[in-house]
């Protein structure tokens, strides 16, 4: 654990705004430029203006595309055999687009309670999937096991300093989105798993009167935690329905490049997810998935704490990979208006 977290904070001190905007160039033509959504009801809602990144448009269905395809190809041009990675589902969809673009063979790593559209994404796209226990650390020992077994190549989803620049680049291409249109951003609120959304971000936002603003579960509050305690520490986590966000552990890479520069993290709860999700498609027309929901939620939360603080909020909704079902259950929750309400009490 010593060397990984030596390794990870020498990495960091060479990742800068730079960084982000050489993946920026880097991605040009191979990732959508995904729009940035204005809605009056969701506004209302918030009682301030939320520019609302809608990555769940983007390849892949979120975000994790544009780090995996900085990774990936990077490996691929030094002659990779194959490609390996551990996910609770989005990094390894965008692993696979990507190995499958660059001709890899690719072998995904998920939990045993993985969402099912997500293992069903991933077999149409080519990759071997293994489902192993529920926990951060199962998933990493069998990454380990299968690397020495095949020769494959991890790609990381928290350690690999191109997965965080080109998760930054989706930050960057919201702030200039907004800036284009007049109205520069004064926060970004970014949802908080294993941390490279989160750190991208604070890459991107560096020189800018921007507060980044991270947005977790309460469910599973690594981010939280390790910020108490100065170091990444496992939490035990509880049931969240924002798979995405299910890390027990903040990656130490990541850690290092947010601990300094976050400016607040906002744990948000189960029914505000829920919420998030329907005003994200009754007042946005957006159908989300619950970790981008909870970045959601965050943001209108901390707009109704404290009125007036933020005029102009910018919102990564990282990704729309999700169960019909799910949705289904959410829209028609009978308890919506109850629910609705305990969103605004958030903090």
């Amino acid at each position: 654990m010593n060397s990984t977290r030596t390794v990870a904070a020498d990495t960091s001190a060479g990742l800068s705004r730079e960084n982000i905007d050489r993946g920026r160039s880097a991605l040009r033509e191979r990732v959508l430029i995904t729009p940035v959504v204005r809605s009056e009801d969701v506004d209302r809602s918030a009682g301030t203006r939320l520019w609302l990144k809608a990555e769940n448009l983007q390849r892949g269905g979120s975000f994790k595309v544009r780090g995996a395809l900085l990774a990936v190809g990077r490996l691929a041009a030094a002659g990779s055999r194959g490609v390996l990675a551990q996910s609770t589902g989005n990094h390894a969809i965008a692993v696979a687009v990507a190995a499958r673009e660059c001709g890899l063979a690719t072998v995904t790593v998920m939990p045993t309670d993985a969402s099912p559209v997500k293992v069903r994404r991933l077999r149409e796209l080519g990759a071997e999937v293994i489902q192993v226990g529920r926990l951060l650390d199962e998933r990493l020992a069998e990454v380990e096991r299968l690397a020495a077994e095949r020769g494959y190549d991890i790609v990381d989803p928290y350690q690999d300093p191109d997965v965080v620049i080109g998760q930054g680049t989706a930050t960057a291409e919201l702030v200039s989105q907004a800036e284009a249109a007049g109205t520069p951003l004064d926060a970004l609120v970014i949802p908080v798993g294993g941390g490279s959304a989160l750190a991208g971000a604070c890459l991107a936002a560096e020189g800018r009167d921007l507060d980044v603003l991270a947005a977790e579960p309460e469910a599973v509050p690594a981010l939280t935690a390790a910020l108490a305690a100065g170091v990444p520490v496992t939490v035990a986590a509880g049931t969240t329905i924002a798979d995405g966000l299910r890390p027990d552990r903040i990656g130490a890479l990541p850690f290092s490049l947010v601990r300094d520069r976050v400016t607040a993290v906002h744990t948000v709860t189960e029914p505000q997810i829920r919420a998030a999700m329907r005003l994200a498609v009754t007042g946005a027309r957006l159908a989300v998935e619950p970790a981008a929901a909870t970045a959601l939620a965050a943001a209108r939360a901390l707009a109704l704490a404290e009125p007036g603080r933020y005029k102009n909020i910018g919102v990564l909704l990282s990704g729309g990979n999700l169960d019909p079902g799910l949705l289904g259950s959410v829209l028609a929750d009978a308890d919506a208006a109850s629910a609705d309400g305990a969103a605004d009490g958030g903090h």
